[in-house]
């Protein structure tokens, strides 16, 4: 087991700081439960972290609503599946990120920061994976990404790509360690 990896008997009690940054500010900062982390692929488990409904039109988020977010160290997005309180799924929100960094991690410790840049392209995909939706894509555009890192949002780019490759081959739960619903 690496220095990264807690031992899975005490990863219910291991609490994360889950903060996403954009544009080099903070966009949302909030508490998380660690559900797994192998070194690689870290899973938190968190409630709807907003304030109130948040409504896209294709899904709501509201309070009582549960993500199991995953997250990579060497993956360029984000993974969030999301459930109603009483377990319903509504489907995942994935967003392209840079890959994730944890710190404030050692030996013992029960608790750490996960950091996460959010580079504005995002894609959703309904619970019976009718939906798929590539989003954000006009802000991605404006950001300037491309100008100020053209490596990144090259990289930003194939990843949403893949997200919905997987998707739409059926293959994205696999990453996620479990099969799509039928």
């Amino acid at each position: 087991m690496s220095a990264s990896s807690p031992d899975p008997a005490r990863a219910s009690g291991v609490q994360v700081e889950v903060r996403l940054v954009k544009a080099g500010r903070t966009k949302i900062r909030y508490p998380a439960s660690l559900v797994a982390d192998d070194g690689a692929h870290v899973v938190v488990r968190a409630p709807w972290a907003a304030e109130g409904v948040r409504d896209f039109g294709f899904v709501r988020f509201e309070p009582g609503d549960v993500f199991t977010e995953h997250y990579w160290r060497d993956r360029w997005y984000a993974v969030k599946e999301v459930r109603t309180g009483d377990g319903i799924l509504k489907g995942w929100y994935c967003d392209v990120t840079r890959p994730a960094v944890v710190s404030g991690r050692g030996p013992g410790e029960l608790r750490y920061e996960l950091l996460v840049e959010d580079l504005d392209l995002d894609l959703w995909a309904s619970a019976d994976g009718g939906t798929v939706l590539r989003l954000d894509e006009d802000e991605f555009e404006e950001s300037g990404l491309a100008e100020r890192d053209p490596v990144a949002a090259d990289a930003a780019r194939r990843a949403l790509d893949e997200l919905e490759l997987l998707v739409r081959d059926g293959a994205f739960t696999t990453l996620l360690g479990r099969p799509l619903p039928s």
